[in-house]
């Protein structure tokens, strides 16, 4: 959330910069609000003080046998007024929060203000696309002989854009996953297995509520009132909920796998066939707990360690930093890592780096502090290290041979059980 201090010191500079991100964004209705509450707190202080320096009164009266019984009408009087202001005043400062809410992190300086995506900015190019002298086949196409997924099943039990992963594709994710956990865990992440399902309470910290509620699958009932997680970003983040760090215990860095849920709204095109776009997908994720003064530099450190696991599959991939108008709700500053996938004639983004700066640490109440020094909010950051799905796409059709096999990469090849080297 917003800093409601920094909002009053220039509200129109940070709606400028709000709606750089967000065309409609607006703070005057939270101005008005900011100062109906500071009027009726004031208000309040006003009528506590007339009603302590009544009891004074009243005390020093009886002392002396005098009466005091209309002193105590106007007390009672006073501490009706009171609980309304007070009533009022909670009313209006859960509105307050719940408007700041809606508002989205303020932008960095230089991320590129535009409201497109074809505006993104290319700040890294590494390796090539490949090159095929043969007709090449997207991944649906090179499964109906590999045999890896089983769409059709995977529909019977859930119904469409669900994947169901068979034999040596179930196999394979298994070491993507593996591979990649522990090229993490070697750059100093700490692995973490957390729940699937969070409270409302999580998801607000993170960001995804209340503007992604229908995005969201969720249980609700007479026991239960959770969300499966869209990205175990919501998890990691959740798990520190109103704590103060030692400050000499930063950076913090986890890594986590866990499948991941998303509502994917309307049917996905020809080209999106198959894993490009699932209501569920694999992820490793990785997660920042640091200082304001050392986010920039946590930030580089995620982006390499997530370039280190393309680098090992030898995929041709491209970072892109992307404009105030593409990213997403909760960053000030993001990073897209795509892949290259020849199927689909075009790159596709299998990890997104993102400094959240303050925002969700002042959602969720995380803070550090120095010694003695006052706490302050910790800056989050997170990124996909990386999104399964996609990247078993690049992997099936850049590494697709004449005679219809797929090479697989040496980086894998230990984590399954035989020595497999290529699919056929």
């Amino acid at each position: 959330m917003i800093d409601i201090k920094e909002l009053r010191k220039d509200p129109a500079e940070i709606e400028r910069r709000l709606k750089t991100k967000d065309p409609e964004a607006s703070v005057a209705r939270i101005l008005e609000m900011d100062e109906e509450i500071r009027t009726l707190k004031t208000a309040a202080e006003e009528l506590k003080a007339k009603r302590n320096a009544s009891s004074k009164e009243i005390g020093a009266l009886k002392q002396k046998g005098g009466d005091a019984s209309s002193l105590l009408v106007e007390m009672g009087s006073i501490g009706d007024e009171i609980s309304k202001l007070d009533q009022q005043i909670t009313s209006l400062e859960a509105q307050l929060e719940e408007t700041l809410a809606c508002l989205p992190n303020l932008p960095m300086e230089e991320i590129p203000v535009s409201p497109s995506p074809k505006d993104n900015v290319c700040v890294k190019s590494w390796g090539e696309k490949p090159e095929f002298d043969f007709p090449f086949l997207n991944h649906v196409e090179l499964n109906e002989k590999l045999k890896l997924f089983d769409f059709p099943r995977a529909a019977k039990i859930s119904g469409s854009g669900w994947p169901l992963y068979t034999g040596l594709g179930a196999r394979l994710e298994w070491a993507l996953l593996n591979y990649m956990l522990d090229t993490h865990r070697k750059n100093g992440f700490t692995q973490i297995m957390p729940p699937l399902l969070a409270r409302p309470e999580t998801m607000f910290g993170s960001a995804h509520l209340p503007k992604f509620e229908s995005q969201l699958f969720k249980i609700r009932d007479e026991d239960y009132h959770l969300y499966l997680i869209p990205t175990s970003e919501a998890a990691l983040n959740g798990m520190h909920l109103d704590e103060i760090f030692d400050e000499e215990a930063l950076p913090i860095k986890y890594t986590a796998y866990t499948p991941c849920f998303r509502r994917e709204a309307g049917a996905a095109g020809s080209q999106e066939r198959g894993l490009i776009r699932t209501h569920q997908f694999n992820k490793v994720e990785m997660f920042c707990f640091t200082t304001p003064e050392e986010s920039a530099r946590i930030f580089e450190e995620m982006v390499q360690s997530a370039e280190e696991v393309l680098q090992g599959l030898g995929l041709h991939y491209r970072n892109m930093l992307l404009t105030t108008g593409d990213m997403s709700f909760a960053a000030a500053k993001t990073i897209d890592i795509e892949v290259w996938l020849p199927g689909q004639n075009r790159y596709y983004e299998v990890s997104s780096v993102s400094n959240c700066t303050d925002y969700q640490a002042r959602r969720s109440k995380i803070r550090c502090r120095k010694k003695n020094d006052k706490p302050r909010f910790v800056h989050t950051l997170n990124g996909s290290g990386l999104a399964t799905s996609r990247l078993m796409v690049a992997l099936l059709e850049n590494n697709q041979q004449a005679d219809g096999t797929v090479l697989v990469p040496k980086v894998l090849q230990r984590y399954l059980e035989e020595e497999i080297t290529h699919l056929k």
